[in-house]
């Protein structure tokens, strides 16, 4: 449900704004769209004002998703942009950044003006398009990138794919940083991959199944650290997974090259064992790994490796994941499930409260160059409201995204979006 008020009262809530350091008790006024007034009281305003009860909860900058799948144009069965955008509201964000591999791949100016007149249409958050890096993916001849950007795009990526000629990929990077975007990689050597199925090791073994080595991964994290290097441009590496893989970005970035990296909630919650059934709703590229690798992705956040949490939420229809193991699609969806499995690091000592809430909005908004993911005063009122005590039962039937294929479905979570306010707008869930 949608509300517009011209003026929003929030009060009591935990107000927590990692990118002004903000931590405190206290109300939050909205006017017109942006954040008007934060201070420890504030008088309801007018008597038409929507006044929302948040003590006992959490108000924070929009959550930001740098790395989702719509599906729409051309895989509407799998998620549309309605049904993609009210289940990121159910998850609490209220931005959500789009992948190229649609049908046709966004790979021009008409599919990116077309994703967005949709949105404005008809989506609930707010969703910024990324552009591919080459022409239908091919990794072949780069995309008219000046095109995209003009259109809307706010990086490129190949994701799903990779862009495995490195001259290719030079020439991206070079482009990018003329238009100062980040290229953000799917990072995946294909002749490693060599068909795998699953992380190859014990898991895979028992199964009888193809596996896909760590080194996958890796030699392409080492690739596009050597290529941030040499360009100077601005390289997002995306959904890492790997202990290896960390342990190159941590000496990337003490050398001070201009890469930076992002997790998904899948890969320090589960490892390869949750396959282990042939369940294909834990299938996803990169393969969950294994216990080390889990426990340096969670270090890796903790010391600033890995600057930010994504969902890489990939919807696939049932009757698709429902194929034997080895020909099911890669891929979960992940919007209503991350920000509890998130914050169940909080729990586990891992991050702290704050840490995880700037890792889902302040640090996607600052590679992004946005200036959202924060509640400064005069700034755009993309706010969410979190139950932290909230217990819930994740099932099938209760995803407001098309598709169901989550591991996840029969956990208990902590941890709830009870409401975003989007532009001023008051997304109730």
């Amino acid at each position: 449900m949608t509300e517009h008020a011209a003026s929003i009262l929030i009060k009591g809530g935990r107000i927590i704004d990692p990118a002004q350091g903000r931590d405190e008790i206290g109300d939050l006024l909205v006017e017109n769209g942006v954040i008007l007034e934060i201070a420890s009281s504030i008088p309801l305003p007018n008597a038409a004002c929507l006044e929302i009860d948040a003590v006992g909860k959490i108000v924070s900058p929009g959550l930001i998703d740098l790395h989702c799948h719509v599906r729409e144009p051309g895989f509407e069965y799998k998620e549309t942009v309605a049904s993609a955008t009210a289940a990121a509201a159910a998850g609490g964000f209220t931005t959500i950044c789009c992948m190229p591999n649609t049908n046709p791949v966004n790979d021009n100016q008409s599919v990116t003006e077309f994703i967005l007149e949709k949105t404005a249409s008809e989506g609930k958050v707010r969703i910024l398009p990324i552009g591919a890096i080459t022409k239908g993916q091919k990794g072949k001849e780069l995309a008219e990138m000046g095109e995209l950007v003009s259109a809307g795009c706010v990086a490129v990526s190949d994701d799903g794919l990779p862009v495995m000629n490195s001259q290719v990929m030079r020439q991206a990077m070079s482009y990018a940083k003329i238009f100062d975007i980040p290229v953000i990689d799917h990072c995946e050597d294909l002749n490693l991959t060599n068909n795998g199925v699953i992380f190859e090791g014990e898991v895979s073994t028992r199964l009888g199944l193809k596996g896909i080595p760590a080194s996958s991964e890796t030699v392409m994290v080492a690739r596009d650290i050597a290529l941030a290097e040499l360009t100077g441009a601005r390289v997002h590496l995306a959904h890492i997974s790997t202990a290896s893989s960390v342990h190159l970005i941590r000496e990337a970035k003490r050398r001070g090259i201009t890469v930076t990296a992002e997790t998904c909630p899948h890969y320090f919650t589960l490892t390869d064992e949750a396959v282990g059934c042939y369940s294909a709703n834990a299938k996803m590229k990169p393969p969950l790994a294994q216990e080390l690798d889990q426990a340096e992705v969670r270090a890796g956040l903790a010391d600033g490796t890995i600057d930010l949490i994504a969902t890489d939420h990939a919807p696939h229809a049932a009757d698709e994941k429902e194929q034997a193991l080895d020909c099911s699609p890669f891929g979960i969806i992940g919007l209503e499930t991350a920000l509890p499995l998130s914050l169940a690091l909080v729990e586990k000592g891992i991050l702290s409260l704050p840490e995880v809430i700037q890792k889902l909005t302040s640090e996607p908004a600052r590679i992004l160059g946005k200036k959202i993911g924060h509640l400064g005063i005069g700034g755009i009122a993309d706010i969410t409201i979190i139950d932290p005590e909230a217990e819930w039962l994740v099932k099938e039937q209760d995803f407001k995204s098309l598709s169901k294929n989550s591991p996840f479905i029969g956990w208990t979570l902590k941890g709830r979006a009870t409401a975003v306010i989007v532009g001023g707008k008051l997304i109730k869930n």
